[in-house]
């Protein structure tokens, strides 16, 4: 029950942590701006696109220039991008696979949104869409297979004019890539100041790969930014939120992938929205704005990672071993396992890393993780084991005093805690053993659920293609799901779980606790429970409780058996009464 009561709590201290979103406020609710430094928007200030431009907004000057696409290959990427606007409109990830099919990181809802947009405007008119991104067709330079430069003429309200140009640079065997706005009035515009800003770049709707829902548990969408340490910002669904802490990067992070931004402007103002986009289960939005720039020549370098979140990649964008020779930027802080289990669970993965080294399979690995972590807790088995039995040999003597201060539960106490001390039993020493095991649950859970490598391990070929996802024998058709459960497949895992969990439940059963009603409760119902709560969890993290509900059988096996040896030696060894032998007596003569 103890068990129960903590993974329960486990999963509530999620929900405070990360919340669903709140309800949105009636709409006669006033918003005073704080002075923070990050700041919400009041939800009045989010008005419907307008079609009018606004006065200091710049015309794009006339020009025919044909829509068109262009592709970007390196090794590991397969780029699109479109000159209307300049924008990117397709981001694969060629090395990770994506219902067989390589991940796309960037996705738009009805709207048509696209990735890496640019407004000439300043940040909370763009956040409340009076002003629109760019979408005239740019004039395309290739410079070569892996740069892009695209460039278009703007007017001026005063009449001058300018060149808007956004260049592109990839490298081989990169998720990152190089992106540079450049402003160049020619001398004909002395600043760019277009309603307190330069400009505002944007990356929206939504990073891949795809999903049904954000449960936060199993695929989530995460804002953080990184300023000597990682924080992560709370981001609702009524209103963006403005940074203004000037954070050396900022992050979109998801379950296995994520998109960071590394401005490198003196000044400028991020803002993170998950607002609702049409044709999207969610929205998860990146706005970065360059303040006004008093000169006519102005030129920006970003640096945006599209892809693994995995700390060995991240980690060479510190080491400077990576195609921009990038150092010291700590991107790998976001893929680090955080919380107090963290520890424990660096210790399983580097178990998990030289198993699979060994036998290249992360489903035998996790059996032999299995297998050495229950070598490990055998002397706390076997400790719960005898005291088990020792209970049970004092269980007549503590029912005879329960009955006879069963109307004096303070002198029961007492009683009972004196004959413990002179027993020499700790009643807590059963449990125990439990207890410490749980800590290792979870940090399996943990590793097994948010390991990058895991993700599209195949264990067994058809049937569990990827131990990071729940495994299935028949999906049902056309989106089906179960009414109440919600279930979208038959798994099998889930049944051999609850089997091997009453097979186990079974043999530890002690004669005495067959009767017990509480016995029998946990016997049975607790894992049925467990098999609707446990359902649609990770394959990896059934294989390791199965695997170890089977080793913990067997050595509950081999610790009976010890067991009965033991009772046999000492029952040899304890003195047998003396019986007189029966000499008849003679019979007195009268």
């Amino acid at each position: 029950m103890l068990s129960l009561l903590v993974m329960l709590g486990f999963f509530w201290l999620q929900s405070i942590l990360y919340p669903p979103p709140e309800p949105k406020p009636p709409a006669e609710q006033t918003y005073q701006r704080p002075e923070s430094p990050a700041v919400a928007l009041p939800p009045e200030r989010i008005e419907e696109p307008q079609d009018t431009q606004v006065a200091s907004t710049p015309e794009a000057a006339t020009e025919e220039v044909r829509e068109e696409t262009v592709v970007v290959d390196t090794d590991v990427l397969r780029v699109v991008l479109s000159n209307a606007g300049g924008d990117i409109v397709s981001f694969k990830l060629k090395n990770h696979l994506d219902h067989g099919e390589p991940v796309e990181m960037i996705f738009a809802g009805n709207s048509g949104s696209q990735a890496f947009s640019i407004t000439l405007g300043n940040m909370e008119d763009v956040l409340a869409k009076r002003v629109m991104p760019i979408n005239s067709n740019f004039r395309v330079r290739r410079i070569s297979n892996l740069i892009v430069e695209f460039s278009r003429d703007f007017l001026n309200a005063s009449g001058g004019s300018f060149t808007l140009t956004k260049r592109y640079e990839f490298k081989p065997g990169e998720y990152m890539f190089e992106l540079t706005v450049g402003l160049n009035g020619r001398n004909s515009s002395d600043s760019f100041n277009f309603r307190g800003a330069a400009y505002t770049l944007a990356f929206a709707p939504q990073i891949g790969p795809g999903f049904e829902k954000l449960d936060q548990r199993y695929e989530y969408r995460r804002y953080m930014t990184y300023k000597a340490k990682l924080k992560t910002e709370k981001v609702n669904e009524r209103e963006p939120l403005i940074i203004e802490s000037l954070p050396a990067w900022a992050a979109i992070t998801g379950k296995y992938f994520a998109l960071i931004a590394l401005p490198y402007a003196n000044q400028y103002t991020l803002a993170f929205s998950a607002l609702p986009e049409s044709g999207l289960p969610n929205a998860s939005r990146l706005y970065i704005t360059r303040p006004a720039y008093n000169s006519s020549r102005l030129e920006d370098k970003y640096h945006f990672y599209l892809g693994p979140k995995n700390q060995e990649t991240l980690s060479t964008y510190n080491r400077g071993d990576n195609g921009f020779k990038l150092l010291d930027t700590d991107l790998f802080e976001i893929a680090n396992t955080k919380g107090f289990l963290a520890p424990l669970e660096k210790v399983l993965k580097w178990l998990l890393q030289i198993f699979y080294k060994i036998i290249p399979n992360y489903g035998v690995a996790i059996i032999l993780v299995t297998l050495v972590v229950r070598l490990l807790m055998f002397p706390l088995t076997k400790k719960g084991s005898e005291s088990t039995l020792r209970m049970q040999a004092l269980s007549p003597k503590i029912k005879e005093i329960q009955a006879k201060y069963k109307d004096n539960p303070q002198k029961m106490n007492a009683e009972m805690a004196e004959f413990y001390k002179k027993e020499g039993y700790n009643p807590l020493s059963g449990c125990l053993p439990m207890i410490i095991q749980i800590p290792i649950f979870f940090a399996m859970y943990n590793l097994f659920n948010n390991h990058f490598d895991l993700r599209g391990a195949m264990f067994i070929p058809g049937w569990i293609p990827d131990l990071s996802a729940p495994e299935a024998i028949y999906n049902f058709p056309n989106g089906f799901k179960l009414p109440l459960l919600g279930w979208t497949a038959i798994r099998l895992l889930p049944f051999i779980y609850v089997g091997s969990q009453l097979l186990y439940g079974k043999v530890t059963q002690t004669p005495d606790q067959q009767g017990n009603s509480q016995m029998k409760f946990m016997l049975y119902v607790m894992p049925i429970a467990f098999f609707f709560i446990l359902y649609d969890v990770p394959s990896g993290l059934l294989i390791y409780w199965i695997m170890s509900n089977v080793l913990t059988l067997v050595q509950q096996v081999i610790i009976n058996k010890f067991i009965l040896q033991k009772k046999a030696v000492l029952a040899e060894a304890e003195p047998k009464p003396v019986i007189a032998p029966n000499i008849p007596r003679k019979k007195k003569k009268k």
